[in-house]
């Protein structure tokens, strides 16, 4: 099996992006949500995805970019509860740019404190 080969068909979107925002990677998942916007091979890979966030969003993804902070939220849109991860990636120790997970999550679901 390829190296990546596990991300193509994961439940949740995984977009990545380089430090510049022009985005190099999107799984199933991503390409069928960003469908409207072009998909995975229509316009998206290589585009720059701050051309797809409205202000104040694109303002917040350059500031995530710049600073290297991941930036981690929960949203509902048209009943559907999804916890977005924003976080940078690192090649041999050196930043590379950004990875946004989508993962759809229950309304409701139990939380777990362990020690």
């Amino acid at each position: 099996m390829p190296e990546h080969e596990w991300i193509k068909e994961f439940p949740a979107a995984v977009t990545v992006c380089d430090t510049e925002g022009i985005i190099l990677e999107m799984n199933d998942k991503a390409a069928k949500t960003f469908e409207k916007d072009g998909g995975r091979f229509a316009n998206l890979i290589g585009s720059n995805m701050l051309a797809c966030h409205p202000d104040p969003a694109r303002e917040k993804t350059e500031r995530l970019l710049a600073t290297r902070v991941k930036n981690v939220y929960t949203i509902e849109k048209n009943g559907v509860k999804k916890l977005i991860y924003q976080s940078p990636w690192y090649k041999e120790g050196t930043y590379a740019g950004f990875v946004e997970i989508s993962l759809e999550i229950p309304t409701e679901m139990p939380h777990f404190i362990r020690s």
